[in-house]
Order: structure tokens, then C-alpha cells, then sequence
């Protein structure tokens, strides 16, 4: 099968449903559910986008084995052309959801790519698992699915191990059975985002880690579709409070919802498992293949969008208001800008010094990403708290789409427009502002920023261990001992 489109991606969730369960029930079909079938539409539009004749090119390429137009995020670059092209295709789709959506299917399409090319990492495990890992890859590949990911046990407390978090594993995710056909697995993981997905693949995060002297079943990495039996997902209340467009623009397109992954006693096949009983090679897994590299790219390109679009609300905002010659809000208009440059200029660094890896795949370069992800869990919160700096009382008291209309209109329409607005501008604008930094789908997105980069204070020990600072060092030395 080619790129899929959007019809198609809607069916594929309806032939195989997700178990999904939210507010004490089941939901038979997601995709009519009101929590969930608009962030299904944006997908769908997203997957429509593949097919549209004027940015093909820009969207898929030929699949090295079928010869279908696949989907553009799954290439292996291997030239700065190549990962050039995949940063467009991540950046088209991004501007669609204007940064708002962490877990489009890009995100993950890289992450195979990256395990797949680094076959032998997972052959050292046991030699089948190379196929494994590369099968998997070209099946998600050439079916176009979707996919969601869960990588962290439960804590039952949050105990640093230097810069590390060590699992409890008398909680954690473990195999229970090995069996001819697989192995089965008992136990549930966090944070399952986007749980509207085809499959869900399961690994190790970097930032947590299975002591050493833990037992093997609780090592492992595998992919199994979201209808399994025995699989279900807890998702938390929707933010797609079912109003329209005009009163909620973000969460009514952009509720991508977030899980935790039950498994009871769930089968895995052996061709879905990729790791398994080795602790070490699952604790090393993402260093090791780079893939943390390459979801480093989706994500800061995708970071990127995500700036822009808080420097254009932010100056609506400051034009609806005549406020753009006040010192403090250039001060703070300045700020966003900033913002933007930076992750601009870590993007474009990390793509200037890539480098061909080991397994043959040109991998951006680490340090340039790692610090825009970094300074982006202080950066999102910000801009967002510029927001409601910005629009300080004009963002209490909004009128509602059905106010606009409503026997209040007449009124509205005369003391809310300004000098540069009329009343209907005005408060579409400082909507969408509250929207985005105000209402619960504006808080989840600061809290997912502030987290998904992984903890600022570990993030800062692992910095300051792997960066190489001696030559710096030792030149500061030397000029020391100058006469």
C-alpha cells in the first residue's frame, strides 16, 4: 500500500479500534466520538496532504522496495538533501496542527528509521531480532500506520540514580510467559500520547533506566497493534470540550489525548519483539542507534513552528490592542523572536554539521539539539506566560461564538472593537490567545513542554558529562603560563 490518505487512516482505526476507555466506559468508535473525532480529522488532513499534486514531492518518496510513494518522514538520509527533505515534510505538517500535535506520525517514522538501519544493535540480542526491527520498519513503512509509544514504567518514587531514574521493577512492564508464538506481557506504562494510533511500540526511555541487577523480563522492546486483546487505555478527560471552531480553536482540531497502557497479560509474536532479557542493551538502546538523534530533528523542526506561531499571536494580540510601542512589550516581543532565532539556529547547526553514523545514516549533529530541546522547557512556559501578559484583561470575559450572535450582539459589536479591530476580530484573537495559554488544552501543552524534553535537572548533569570541555580547558591553561 502507497501513502495512505485520510479516509483510509479513518477506516484502519474503525476496522481495528483502539481499546480505548475514557470517563468510565468503553469507546466503541473513535472516530465519531466527540472527544476525539476532530484530532482525527486534523490527522486525516494530515495524511490528505500526501496526495495533494502541489507538494507531493515534498511530502513522499519512492519506497526503495515497493516503488510506491511513501511517506517522506520514513527516508533514510543519507545525504544533507535527504535531511533536508524530511525536515520540510515534518515542518508542512506541523504548521497544520501550528506545532500544538507532539505526536504526529512523523515522530516515530524517524525513530524505526534510525533502529532499523542500526539492525545489528539489536542482532547482538539475538540474531533474529535484526530482521525483527528491519521488518517492522518496512511494514510501517509500506502500510503507512500510525503509531503511538509508551516508555516509562510506574514510580513508586522518583529517586535520581545520577542522572538517571531507576525503575522499580517490582511495578514495571514484565514478561511473564514465554511461549512458542511469543512472549506475554502483564503491567502498564506511561505515557501512551496519541493512544488513536494503529500500534503501539514499547522501549526503553533514556532518561529511565532498569538497574542492572534487574531481572531480565523487565527488558525488552517490542510493537503490537492498539486493538490486542487484553490491551486497553486509560485516557484522560478530553480537551475537545465539543464547541466550535471560533470558541476553541486549538483543542477542538488539536486533541491528540494522552493514556496510560494497561496490558493484561498481552501476546506479543516474536516477529514484533526487538529486545528482550538484556538489560544493558536496552538501557543503551537510543544513544546506540542514534535514535534520539533523529526524533531530536522531528521534534526541534517541529519546535520551530511551534515559536512562530506564538510570535504571530503575540503580535495580533499587541496590533488588536495599539499596544506595540510600550518598552516592556517590545521587551517582551523581543523575547519571543529571540526564542525563535535560537531554536532556528540549533536546527540549522545540527543539519550543517551531520555526520554519516556508524550504521550509514547521516545523523544531525547531537549537542545543537540537544540544547534547543533543553531550552525549550523554559521557553514554551514563558511565551506562554508573555501571552497572558500581553492580553492581561482582554482575555477575561470572553463573549462565546453563540454571544456573538445573541441578543447582546448590538452591544459587544460597540464596546469591544478597538482602533485596529472590529469586536468579531478582536475576540477571535483573544480566543485563540486563551486558547493557547489559559484554557486546559493551553495548560497541557506548557505541562507536555515542560516534561516531554525529559527533566531539566538531569538533562543539565547529562550536559555537562558528555560535552568535551577540555580543549577549552587547556587553552585557557596555556594562556595561564604566557610571559
Amino acid at each position: 500500500m502507497p501513502a495512505r490518505t485520510g479516509a483510509q487512516f479513518i477506516a484502519g482505526l474503525q476496522e481495528n479500534p483502539p481499546n480505548i476507555y475514557i470517563n468510565g466506559k468503553k469507546v466503541e468508535d473513535v472516530t465519531t466520538y466527540p472527544g476525539f473525532r476532530n484530532g482525527i480529522n486534523t490527522m486525516a488532513r494530515l495524511y490528505d496532504m500526501q496526495h495533494d499534486a502541489k507538494i507531493r514531492d515534498e511530502m513522499t518518496y519512492t519506497s526503495p522496495t515497493s516503488g510506491d510513494r511513501v511517506g517522506l518522514s520514513f527516508i533514510k538520509p543519507t545525504t544533507s538533501q535527504e535531511l533536508e527533505q524530511r525536515r520540510v515534510m515534518i515542518t508542512n505538517w506541523a504548521r497544520v496542527t501550528k506545532g500544538m500535535m507532539g505526536r504526529t506520525p512523523d515522530f516515530l517514522n524517524v525513530s524505526f528509521m534510525a533502529m532499523a538501519a542500526a539492525g545489528d544493535y539489536f542482532g547482538q540480542n539475538r540474531p533474529e531480532f535484526k530482521k525483527n526491527i528491519q521488518d517492522y520498519y518496512e511494514h510501517i513503512r509500506e502500510n503507512d500506520l500510525v503509531l503511538t509509544h509508551t516508555l516509562v514504567n510506574l514510580q513508586r518514587s522518583r529517586v535520581p540514580v545520577g542522572t538517571v531514574i531507576e525503575d522499580s521493577t517490582d511495578i514495571a512492564l514484565s514478561v511473564v510467559k514465554e511461549t512458542d508464538s511469543g512472549i506475554v506481557v502483564n503491567g502498564a506504562r506511561l505515557l501512551a500520547t496519541l493512544p488513536l494510533s494503529d500500534e503501539i511500540a514499547v522501549y526503553p526511555a533514556r532518561s529511565h533506566v532498569l538497574p542492572l541487577g534487574a531481572p531480565g523480563r523487565t527488558s525488552f522492546a517490542f510493537s503490537i497493534p492498539c486493538s490486542s486483546p487484553g490491551l486497553k487505555f486509560l485516557c484522560r478527560e478530553s480537551f475537545d470540550l465539543d464547541r466550535s471552531h471560533f470558541d476553541h480553536p486549538l483543542g477542538s482540531r488539536f486533541e491528540e489525548m494522552d493514556a496510560l497502557a494497561i496490558f493484561d497479560n498481552v501476546a506479543v509474536p516474536w516477529e514484533k519483539v526487538f529486545l528482550l532479557g538484556d538489560v544493558e542493551l536496552c538501557n543503551n538502546m537510543s544513544m546506540n542507534t542514534r535514535q534520539f538523534v533523529h526524533s531530536g530533528h522531528q521534534v526541534v523542526a517541529k519546535n520551530v513552528v511551534k515559536c512562530e506561531f506564538m510570535l504571530g499571536l503575540a503580535n495580533i494580540m499587541v496590533q488588536t490592542l495599539g499596544s506595540g510601542q510600550q518598552p516592556h512589550v517590545q521587551q517582551m516581543m523581543a523575547e519571543i523572536i529571540e526564542n525563535l532565532v535560537v531554536t532556528k539556529a540549533c536546527l540549522r547547526a545540527a543539519e550543517a554539521d551531520a555526520e554519516i553514523d556508524r550504521w550509514g545514516v547521516l545523523s544531525p549533529a547531537e549537542f545543537p539539539l540537544m540544547i534547543a530541546r533543553q531550552l525549550f522547557i523554559r521557553m514554551y512556559p514563558r511565551m506562554a506566560e508573555i501571552l497572558h501578559l500581553l492580553g492581561s484583561s482582554s482575555l477575561m470575559a470572553l463573549p462565546t461564538e453563540a454571544d456573538m450572535n445573541g441578543p447582546l450582539a448590538d452591544d459587544i459589536n460597540r464596546y469591544l472593537e478597538t482602533d485596529t479591530a472590529s469586536a468579531d476580530e478582536r475576540v477571535r484573537v483573544f480566543r485563540l490567545a486563551w486558547d493557547t495559554c489559559c484554557s486546559a488544552f493551553g495548560s497541557r501543552q506548557v505541562l507536555y513542554e515542560r516534561f516531554f524534553q525529559g527533566d531539566r535537572n538531569r538533562n543539565v548533569v547529562l550536559l555537562n558529562n558528555m560535552y568535551d570541555r577540555e580543549p577549552m580547558t587547556d587553552w585557557v591553561r596555556d594562556f595561564l603560563q604566557e610571559e
